[in-house]
């Protein structure tokens, strides 16, 4: 993760995501060129919002936090790029997991 210090807050039940890199070296040892590689679908959310509000106006909080590792969809999001960091923008429901360190 790169050190993000834009103060960018997203609204509702957004949440603002730096994908993460993807391989350059096969298992099997073969370099994979730039336009080859797939675009990444895990990262690191860098900002949430506050959640969003059901039918009587109660704010439902976000169950992503900052510093998660999630997978999410190829296509999800809105790409961007704030002072030369890339960041997708993307709703809340559209991450798929969060990735989890396996207990030793």
């Amino acid at each position: 993760m790169s050190n993000f210090s834009l103060s960018l807050r997203p609204l509702h039940d957004r949440v603002v995501i730096q994908r993460l890199e993807s391989e350059e070296v096969t298992a099997g040892g073969l370099i994979i060129p730039d336009t080859a590689k797939e675009k990444p679908i895990k990262g690191t959310v860098l900002a949430v919002g506050p959640g969003s509000r059901n039918d009587t106006g109660q704010l439902t909080p976000m169950d992503i936090k900052v510093g998660d590792c999630v997978l999410f969809g190829k296509w999800s999001g809105t790409e961007s790029k704030i002072d030369g960091v890339d960041i997708v923008i993307m709703k809340e429901s559209d991450i798929l997991a969060v990735l989890t360190p396996a207990a030793s």
